[in-house]
């Protein structure tokens, strides 16, 4: 899938442990359990505060040059990087590249536009966005 818009959201993976996994936790062996390997965390500002969010968990691919639209997420978006690099262009900030197997959060309401900058390879990301329901993914402005 070949994505124009650019993708975003929050990194929110939930693992439920049993009690063994927290025993391994504190250093007693435990067999055959998974244990997260944390990527990202932040403290983050602008996260809807209603009774209710929605929740979007999208994926995308951006061919070598690939870029997005010029835009604004109205709450945070984090972008986990499966594939490639990706980078992030924010106004008023140096870009930053993201590459495999490393998470970005985007801060709301900064104008930004991201990238894949390879000209041989291919970027896929996994974007987490947490929103006030009936809000739009991002918002498009104009340079």
């Amino acid at each position: 899938m070949r994505s124009h818009l650019f993708p975003s959201s929050a990194l929110l993976v939930g693992l439920a442990f049993s009690n063994p996994a927290l025993a391994q936790q504190h250093g007693a062996a435990a067999p055959n359990l998974a244990k997260p390997n944390m990527v990202l965390q932040q403290v983050v500002e602008g996260l809807p505060t209603g009774d209710k969010q929605t929740v979007r968990v999208m994926t995308a691919t951006f061919k070598p040059g690939d870029k997005t639209v010029y835009h604004t997420h109205r709450f945070p978006v984090t972008v986990y990087v499966l594939e490639g690099a990706f980078t992030f262009e924010l106004d008023g900030r140096p870009p930053v590249t993201v590459k495999a197997g490393e998470a970005m959060v985007e801060p709301p309401k900064v104008p930004m536009t991201g990238y894949n900058r390879s000209t041989t390879e291919t970027t896929r990301v996994v974007i987490f966005y947490v929103s006030a329901n009936d809000t739009p993914f991002l918002d498009l402005h104009s340079h």
